[in-house]
């Protein structure tokens, strides 16, 4: 490959994780959207991952049969459980802790990507990787403020880096779970095992329900389209090109776009800091397409 080609494809798959990070980013902001139109946490993450399915599942159909029994079981099981884990121990952990406090201490999972990478010897960290990683975890300080200096609670801090500790482990495992599949059928079995575990559990709860409102089912077609198969799709696609380090550093633009996304559907404030934490997390994607090539 060229240098111009490795450029050209660094710039696309920048794009792809670009475009997953707003994406999940939408999620939350979707989710009090949902909440305001009678939807449960547990039951818009069932009809999320329900509905999703089977647009994964029709988009990827050429390719269902390069699917393995156990590749297939193991995207399942630890892909979908590892979904959950990082969705449910997060939001758990504002029972102790507040948004901005949880946003701080789970964006630090790209270090955690960056730091476990070089453990394993599974990517070449050198001084690039981490000014990108320093400036973007210094445009999420500044985004989503630093933790009070009030005492923290021992059990939501733990929560929190728990759940970015996973999510930076379960990164480079989905990818290497993916072998050789293509995005949309790695994603079809991952969010397939994500929808059983919550469909079970919504059902359990009590708040599986169908007569929902207009606007509701419109907030939970966004979450299964936009921010499932959409973001999913182009997460993987990313991911393959980039290597774990580079997407999570990328991914940073996720809490920028989110308090944009807040202050413009829900009215919340943003400021100056927004715009500097913006910039630097910018610099830092920017930084990083210096290197075109995918290690």
């Amino acid at each position: 490959m060229t240098d111009a080609a490795a450029r050209a494809a660094t710039w696309r798959a920048t794009l792809l994780v670009v475009i997953a990070a707003c994406g999940f980013g939408s999620i939350s902001v979707l989710m009090v959207v949902g909440q305001r139109n009678g939807l449960t946490l547990w039951s818009a993450m069932a009809w999320r991952y329900v509905l999703a399915t089977p647009f994964l599942l029709v988009i990827a159909a050429k390719d269902l049969r390069l699917v393995t029994l156990r590749r297939g079981v193991a995207l399942v099981v630890v892909g979908g459980l590892g979904q959950v884990a990082v969705s449910a121990i997060s939001l758990s952990a504002l029972r102790w802790i507040d948004v901005a406090t949880l946003g701080f201490l789970f964006y630090t999972f790209p270090a955690w990507v960056t730091l476990l990478s070089a453990v394993r010897g599974l990517e070449r960290v050198d001084a690039r990787k981490l000014t990108a990683l320093t400036l973007a975890l210094g445009g999420i300080v500044i985004i989503v403020g630093a933790p009070h200096t009030a005492a923290l609670p021992a059990v939501g801090v733990a929560l929190a880096l728990g759940a970015a500790v996973i999510y930076a482990a379960y990164i480079p495992t989905l990818h290497w779970l993916r072998g050789p599949l293509s995005a949309a059928a790695a994603s079809a079995f991952v969010i397939a095992g994500a929808g059983v575990v919550y469909l079970a559990v919504a059902a359990w709860r009590g708040e599986l329900h169908t007569a929902q409102s207009g606007a509701a089912w419109g907030v939970i077609a966004a979450l299964a389209i936009g921010g499932t198969v959409v973001s999913f799709i182009a997460f993987l696609n990313g991911l393959a090109v980039l290597g774990a380090v580079r997407t999570a550093i990328i991914s940073t633009v996720e809490p920028f776009y989110t308090v944009v996304l807040g202050a413009i559907v829900l009215g919340q404030k943003s400021g100056v800091g927004t715009l500097v934490g913006g910039a630097l997390i910018a610099a830092a994607v920017l930084l990083l397409q210096r290197q075109p090539t995918s290690r």
